[in-house]
């Protein structure tokens, strides 16, 4: 019965002339998947909203692989947040002991100009406050992103830098990244989708069915689940990437035919398919491809790495045992999905 008066109550709120944001929302639940949901599914179920699956994937992530989902499962369906300031960031300064390098254009993970700086900014701003021994710290700007790691990082003219991906440095130990560079544990772990277009007929049910397809994904990001062990998709030549500048451009190659899918972190290409105007036209598939974790990193021949990255690690524990974690995520993730209605 619940299943079914949930979207009736939605339905009615949408006609009252509500925003979903001010409906009531059937949250803070637990809820027992049933036989053809998903995480889209549900979310647009308990909110109104299908783009909202992210709040459900982060408070559940331990339990769940991607928007699928398993039958007879309980998930727990946290409340949207209410918008609030950032935390205070009292061992902030404008230099420091400590120096960290990061950079814009990034929603919702790092960028000047939203709340808190980005998602993961204030969660490495909340880290480090809640590390044993705190230090002051500083955060520079710098939005070329290919400077990052070489020279500047590298070079040690900053201590760490964020937010990066890690590669499977098991399977590929020579990758410049894994030779070069510690790896916090993860921030936060990132969906990546495949972008299809709405009603066309890629699916992707297992990675056979990406077999011979022809995918699209910007140049100067990174490849290597592409071409994992398990994959070689790339190495065998067993699909074909296109490479153009932005993901804007693999959005508008996807709608006019010209690839398959695009395949992206899901929050930079939900960004693409909005700025594209390509809602309705362009979709995520509801199975994940794949997923990356985005950490913070230190040169290998940094004389304080170790305790540099002590200090960040702790301060994450604390920070998720603390509730502080679910709470930053959530607020930032329903203050990027409402800024793309």
């Amino acid at each position: 019965m619940q299943r079914i008066l949930i979207p009736l109550l939605w339905r009615l709120a949408l006609l009252c002339g509500l925003a979903p944001s001010a409906a009531l929302a059937i949250c803070d639940v637990e809820y027992v998947v049933q036989p053809g949901d998903n995480l889209f599914t549900i979310a647009e179920a308990h909110y109104g909203d299908r783009n909202r699956w992210t709040l459900i994937y982060y408070r559940n992530q331990g339990e769940l692989v991607g928007p699928s989902t398993v039958p007879g499962r309980t998930l727990h369906i946290p409340c949207p947040p209410d918008a609030v300031e950032a935390d205070a960031t009292p061992l902030r300064k404008p230099t420091a002991e400590l120096n960290l390098l990061t950079g814009g254009n990034y929603a919702p993970f790092t960028d000047q100009s939203l709340p808190g700086q980005g998602m993961i900014t204030e969660l490495v701003n909340a880290a480090l406050e809640l590390a044993p021994s705190p230090v002051p710290y500083a955060v520079t700007w710098e939005n070329d992103w290919s400077q990052h790691l070489f020279p500047m990082l590298d070079g040690k003219e900053f201590d760490m830098g964020f937010p990066w991906v890690k590669p499977d440095c098991e399977a590929t130990p020579d990758n410049e990244r894994c030779a070069r560079f510690h790896f916090s544990d993860p921030l936060v772990v990132v969906p990546i989708m495949l972008f299809a277009r709405t009603g066309g007929d890629m699916v992707y049910a297992s990675d056979a069915d990406v077999l011979g397809k022809t995918l699209c994904r910007p140049k100067g990001f990174y490849t290597f689940d592409l071409d994992r062990a398990d994959r070689r998709w790339l190495s065998e030549e067993k699909i074909t990437l296109l490479q153009p500048d932005t993901p804007g451009d693999c959005m508008r190659m996807v709608a006019e035919g010209r690839v398959d899918a695009a395949a992206m972190n899901l929050f930079v290409g939900a960004e693409a398919v909005v700025a594209e105007g390509l809602r309705g036209t362009v979709e995520p598939l509801e199975k994940q491809l794949s997923e990356t974790g985005m950490h913070v990193v230190i040169s290998k021949t940094h004389w304080r790495g170790t305790s540099h990255l002590y200090r960040v690690n702790a301060g994450l524990r604390k920070l998720r045992e603390s509730g502080r974690f679910d709470e930053i995520m959530s607020r930032h993730l329903e203050l990027f999905w409402a800024k793309l209605q």
